[in-house]
């Protein structure tokens, strides 16, 4: 039957999508918006609609072609050289519906993958404008699935779900009312058939929505699964704790039940389509067996009824299809209002209108009575991309009170303080990964708020205690500080990091592929990589946050030799876990409770006898007790 297995295929997906979709509400002007998106794309979408249209044309008028054909031959009418005439017409719509074919998946394909690399694209920049609370609460995985699943959802929405019904509409109104000119008896029968295809095909459809839906979840969850197990970290942590084959029998569960989900599937997807060829069988025969008396009787002529039983199997697929093309509409928009969704939360970290760039000359950092408390989720995330939606550090509770002071050129500033003082706070708000909330943070001397984003990323440079390294070469990862370095600038910025002889001695040098978050290297390694990457930068500001925290003393003072390579010259801001290596600090800042409890260089906090001095003690004591134990 022609084109019956593509129309059958389209029924089946339309019964497998849950229908509840057809009860969300979506926000007014969503159909607007869709068609914003669509138009770039109006000529192309005028031309692959004409094509549909024809295509649906060609299709019912080739079935009375070939019944002309019949009459001609039943009756002997006519000549030999009409029926080839005929015969060569019918295959020249052939070739002209194949052509048409060409055409139609052409111009889907352009709409299509045009409209996927529009979405993606403003998707993808969009995320990149996100403030950093944004990423601290969504999922990796709901978000990439924006960028995949939805974007193909919105897409499908120009292409098969349009065509399907544009063309399905068209060839279901020119098909019964071909028939029902031919014999509004036989096509009234035919029709009654249906609702014995339709009704059992809707119970299938529901069960069908229900395995379906579990095999999703099943797949994403086997997909986290593999996510946390097959990075690195996760990977150690199955093996130092020896559970793999406890991994490998949940795992083997899951799998075993997506595996008979998908047997299950098979047998109501093939009973869905022997129901529709069973169905469609039983009305061909009906158009036989009910023309062929017709014919018999005068009332019908044989090349009608062979054209009636080409007609019908163009007339079920589309039946069928519009059964439920409400759920195929709203599926896709749907999918569009996932998209709008992500690209509709506003950025809370925006560059001012009236923006200026930080002046070149003055590096110095000041903080004028900044208070700050952690944006609240609503304000910076969405539900749907998180799986445990909770306020952020508390929500809207104050983490910084009056923080005061200043920075000057060259100085080297150092904070200290117990876990959650806020000290990793404060260095956040230099770089404006977070805007306070109270007062103002100054980089040479212009409010960070009103400074443009390229010049304050040019200004400040940043070494975390677990430095950032992608999965691609050591090359790759300096360069991203600055593309246009030279090999003699980037040997420069590892010699001054004091890991330039370690590179060299690599058999790829620079080539060498750090691996997932630069787990190929030693903690040490990774760090002076990181501080080479801040060097090649050349910035005038480095803020260090607890670059050496998790080391071993030998890698500790190998990055500290490479950091006072990157700190000399420049202002610094530092985090200081262990209290020895900031002695030399200009000034150090006791930060506890969001406030600066003390203020003053290393003697003249010791002689004080306050927190810095406890710590200082607390710190020695332990240093010396593991120097006693080890020995």
């Amino acid at each position: 039957m022609d084109g019956q297995p593509m129309t059958s295929m389209a029924a089946m997906r339309s019964f497998r999508r849950d229908p509840s979709v057809t009860a969300r509400q979506l926000p007014k002007g969503t159909v607007r918006r869709i068609l914003g998106i669509a138009r770039p794309y109006r000529r192309e979408l005028s031309f692959f609609l004409a094509l549909v249209v024809g295509s649906s044309i060609i299709g019912v008028i080739t079935p009375l072609l070939a019944g002309d054909i019949v009459n001609r031959i039943a009756r002997l009418e006519g000549t030999t050289g009409g029926i080839v005439r005929i015969a060569l017409v019918i295959a020249a719509l052939a070739v002209v519906d194949a052509g048409i074919s060409l055409g139609t998946r052409w111009f889907s394909a352009r709409i299509g993958e045009g409209v996927i690399y529009d979405l993606r694209s403003r998707v993808f920049e969009h995320v990149q404008q996100m403030p950093v609370a944004f990423f601290t609460r969504t999922q990796t995985g709901a978000l990439v699935s924006r960028l995949n699943n939805d974007v193909v959802g919105a897409q499908q929405a120009f292409t098969s779900t349009l065509s399907g019904v544009v063309s399905n509409v068209i060839g279901l109104v020119l098909t019964a009312g071909v028939m029902f000119t031919l014999s509004w008896q036989i096509t009234l029968l035919s029709l009654v058939l249906v609702p014995l295809f339709v009704l059992p095909a809707r119970r299938i459809g529901s069960r069908l929505q229900e395995i379906t839906r579990e095999s999703y979840s099943l797949n994403a969850s086997m997909n986290a699964t593999m996510t946390e197990r097959f990075n690195v970290a996760g990977a150690l942590l199955v093996k130092l704790f020896g559970r793999p084959a406890v991994e490998a029998d949940s795992f083997r569960g899951r799998a075993a039940r997506v595996r008979d989900i998908g047997v299950l599937s098979a047998m109501y997807g093939r009973t869905f389509f022997v129901a529709l060829t069973l169905v469609a069988a039983l009305a061909t025969a009906l158009v036989y067996g009910l023309g062929g008396w017709l014919a018999f009787t005068g009332d019908l002529s044989p090349g009608d009824v062979v054209a009636l039983a080409l007609l019908l199997s163009r007339l079920y697929g589309p039946l069928t299809a519009l059964a439920n093309v409400r759920v195929d509409v709203m599926s896709a928009m749907v999918s569009f209002d996932r998209v709008f969704e992500v690209l509709d939360l506003p950025p809370m970290i925006r560059e001012a209108p009236d923006a200026v760039a930080v002046p070149a000359g003055d590096r110095s950092i000041e903080f004028d009575s900044v208070s700050f408390s952690y944006p609240a989720g609503s304000d910076v995330s969405l539900p749907s991309l998180e799986e445990v939606s909770l306020p952020e550090h508390g929500g809207p509770v104050d983490v910084l009170h009056e923080i005061s002071f200043r920075v000057a050129p060259g100085q080297l500033v150092a904070l200290v303080g117990h876990s959650g003082a806020g000290k990793s706070t404060i260095a956040h708000l230099v770089p404006r990964l977070y805007d306070v909330t109270g007062g103002a943070v100054r980089v040479g001397g212009v409010d960070v708020r009103r400074a443009t984003f390229a010049s304050l990323q040019d200004a400040i440079g940043v070494v975390s205690q677990d430095s950032h390294l992608f999965h691609d070469t050591m090359r790759a990862n300096l360069l991203y500080a600055r593309p246009d370095a030279t090999d003699e600038q980037v040997w420069d910025a590892l010699t001054g990091a004091r890991i330039a002889d370690l590179v060299r001695a690599l058999p790829e040098g620079l080539d060498t592929v750090v691996g997932d978050r630069g787990y190929r290297l030693s903690g040490g390694e990774k760090q002076r990589l990181a501080i080479a990457r801040v060097l090649l930068k050349a910035p005038g500001i480095v803020i260090l946050d607890e670059a050496t925290a998790h080391l071993d003393s030998e890698s500790e003072a190998a990055v500290q030799h490479a950091l006072d390579t990157a700190l000399a010259g420049r202002t610094s801001l530092v985090i200081a876990h262990r209290l020895s290596t900031i002695r030399s600090a200009d000034q150090i800042l006791v930060v506890d409770d969001g406030r600066i409890v003390e203020s003053g260089t290393h003697e003249e906090l010791l002689t004080r006898g306050g927190r810095y001095a406890d710590l200082y003690r607390t710190q020695f004591a332990e240093k010396e007790q593991d120097r006693i134990v080890v020995g």
